[in-house]
């Protein structure tokens, strides 16, 4: 199995220093999965990768997706219909997926989340509670950024290398099967970057439903850290 490792496998990762947390996987030892996947935008429009979340929205499986702001006004129409959705939860991914967020300053790293935030809440109607770093880059110092706007950061255990075209269906299968665990927070992309995403899709579902694996929302598992966002006025203020 070529699964990537992303963090150490527990609940949470302690930084330093700091009270902040990363979540990287579930607070649960039941045959839950959270389908999680990431809309990343830079300089150069990306469209939402229908062949997944139409699959998805069909059967009603529970899935989260991780949006940049460029990603949600290229797409408005097609956030704005899955924002109806309940069993969707759409989130924050920065505004335009600074890879290497560490080194912006505190000022900046609060406006690539508050301008998403805010770009969700327009489109959709809905805040945001979580957020992913783009790439997984971070320290104390953004760490403790963003958890100061109110927002809990969810990362990953591992993850399935899905943007290397290379990646073939049958191999995004078989990590997935092999690799998953109770409580995992799996890790795609629906940005066209998923390159055989869509194709897999179909057998990665019926196999974890095989193994008793069942799908939620974030929030379903994370739902006292959610609340703590409830009330958070724009700007960040609580």
């Amino acid at each position: 199995m070529k699964a990537r490792l992303a963090g150490i496998g527990l609940l949470v990762l302690l930084v330093a220093g700091a009270n902040a947390q990363v979540i990287l996987r579930l607070p649960t030892s039941e045959r839950v999965v959270a389908l999680t996947f990431d809309a990343c935008e830079q300089q150069r429009p990306n469209k939402l990768d229908t062949g997944i979340s139409d699959y998805l929205v069909a059967h009603k499986i529970p899935f989260t997706i991780f949006l940049s702001g460029r990603f949600v006004q290229d797409n408005e129409a097609a956030v704005k219909a899955l924002g109806a959705l309940d069993f969707v939860e759409l989130e924050n991914h920065s505004w335009d997926h600074p890879n290497r967020m560490q080194v912006l300053s505190d000022d900046n790293v609060r406006d690539e989340l508050l301008k998403t935030d805010a770009e969700i809440a327009r489109v959709t109607g809905r805040r945001t509670a979580f957020f992913r770093f783009p790439a997984i880059t971070y320290n104390a110092r953004t760490l403790a950024d963003a958890e100061g706007l109110g927002f809990v950061v969810v990362h990953y255990r591992w993850e399935v290398g899905d943007p290397d075209p290379h990646e073939t269906p049958n191999r995004i299968v078989s990590e997935t099967l092999e690799g998953t665990r109770p409580g995992d927070i799996l890790i795609y992309h629906i940005n066209g970057r998923g390159w055989h995403t869509a194709e897999a899709l179909p057998r990665l579902i019926a196999g974890l439903q095989a193994q008793g694996y069942r799908f939620v929302l974030l929030r379903d598992y994370l739902k006292e850290k959610r609340n703590r966002v409830v009330g958070r006025e724009p700007g960040g203020r609580k």
